[in-house]
């Protein structure tokens, strides 16, 4: 667990460093900065999607995991969690829930989230979380320069997510090979893509809704490599 709570603990500190900037900013410079964060968060995404080796299952995975998220209302759900916290914590920031929703989703969709705390369970490595926490501390600065300190909150998931995989890794290693990582972090990638989009502000996607495409993604490559497909 120590690499999730280096991750947690990357994310607040940089939370905390961004909304503090956040004061200082002035307003076109904020709609730039969250401008080129939308655009680099497309390109991590796009980066992620193409190493799929079958692109059906992705697009299987989207089909399926969107229905389930639809029936579960997954997207309201969290956005009503937002707002429960933003009435809390947020002080009448209207970007408060957005944050957290949007910070979440990035910082627990990826193949090092999944990786890096298997790693950390079964061997006691963290150096592949310890990565990750840089990379989201930084990453943190800067959302929570623009999209406030509900940012901050984001570690929670966090600390759920990928503390639950390190618990459980010794009961799922035999079953996460690599065309079941690449598959997944396929998926993922085009989530995260949805997500670039909405902080774009191009179309709304419901990214919380398509996110069982990610477990359907594993299911089903993990069902074809049974059958030989894959």
């Amino acid at each position: 667990m120590v690499g999730t709570i280096v991750n947690v603990g990357a994310i607040i500190l940089g939370a905390v460093i961004g909304s503090i900037m956040k004061k200082g900013i002035p307003e076109r410079f904020n709609n730039t900065i969250i401008q080129g964060l939308g655009l680099a968060v497309i390109i991590i995404g796009i980066q992620m999607a193409v190493t799929s080796k079958n692109i059906l299952i992705v697009i299987l995975s989207l089909v399926i995991g969107g229905l389930t998220g639809e029936l579960l209302k997954i997207e309201e759900r969290l956005n009503s969690v937002g707002l429960r916290l933003e009435e809390k914590f947020g002080g009448g920031q209207g970007d408060f829930a957005k944050g957290f929703v949007t910070a979440s989703l990035v910082f627990c969709i990826g193949a090092m989230a999944v990786i890096g705390s298997i790693q950390d369970g079964l061997q006691g490595n963290s150096s592949t979380l310890f990565v990750k926490a840089l990379l989201d501390g930084v990453s943190s600065i800067f959302f929570a320069s623009t999209m406030g300190p509900g940012v901050i909150l984001s570690a929670f998931p966090v600390l759920v997510y990928q503390g639950s995989i390190t618990l459980l890794a010794q009961y799922v290693q035999n079953l996460l090979t690599q065309p079941v990582i690449i598959e997944m972090t396929a998926t993922g990638g085009v989530l995260i893509c949805g997500i670039g989009i909405n902080i774009l502000g191009i179309k709304e996607i419901k990214v919380g809704n398509l996110l069982p495409a990610v477990f359907y993604a594993f299911a089903i490559t993990v069902i074809l490599q049974m059958m030989g497909y894959v």
